[in-house]
């Protein structure tokens, strides 16, 4: 019964943050004047990205959304319905800040139960969470022609490692997977709105050519 509940819980925050995902992505697609098709595709790749690249680099078949179509058209209805609320879009920055922080715990937690699940090493299962909490961002970021977002902000795929890692040594003593879960989740959701609020981030290579 509670991995019933753990499971719905888990699902009904993957489809909050992939809608949220979509929604953000729709807005950068609007900053580069794409299309509406533009749109639409910039939020499914944001949103499902991070999984698909997953799924291909683990050969775990079928993809996410080949699995389930109506993720598809959830992310990509959701980037369509925000261009005609686009303006009203920036009072609900912080809302969508912390969304995209739920969304980055819970898609972290997710890849690591699918390497886990396959009997991957413990490297490779958090390799695995990061991609899946990660690559859809940096996807986006490339195809707007932007340095990845992941790269230049407050601590983000830190905190995805520390997800993983939190919610594979819990696995690994003798904690249940649910309460691992769930803990993995609030302590990396905690330390990325810490990062948010305060911005942190990880030491910057600042290099100059004139540097001796």
């Amino acid at each position: 019964m509670i991995d019933y509940i753990n499971n719905n819980i888990i699902h009904i925050l993957y489809v909050i943050a992939i809608i949220a995902e979509a929604m953000t992505a729709a807005l950068a697609a609007g900053r580069r004047q794409m299309d509406w098709i533009g749109v639409f595709i910039l939020g499914c790749i944001t949103a499902l990205g991070g999984g698909s690249v997953r799924d291909v680099l683990l050969n775990h078949h079928p993809i996410t959304w080949v699995a389930n179509p109506v993720y598809l058209m959830i992310t990509g209805c959701a980037a369509l319905l925000t261009i005609p609320i686009a303006r009203c879009m920036r009072h609900l920055r912080k809302l969508f800040l912390f969304l995209d922080a739920i969304g980055l715990v819970v898609f972290t937690v997710i890849g690591c139960k699918i390497a886990i699940t396959m009997g991957l090493p413990t490297i490779i299962v958090i390799v695995a969470g990061v991609i899946t909490g990660c690559v859809g961002g940096v996807l986006r970021d490339i195809l707007c022609n932007d340095i990845p977002l992941l790269l230049r902000s407050e601590l983000y795929a830190t905190v995805s490692v520390v997800t993983g890692s939190l919610y594979l040594l819990a696995t690994h003593i003798n904690i249940s997977v649910e309460i691992a879960a769930i803990f993995a989740m609030l302590v990396g959701l905690t330390l990325r709105l810490l990062a948010i609020k305060f911005k942190l981030g990880m030491p910057k290579f600042v290099y100059n050519e004139d540097y001796h």
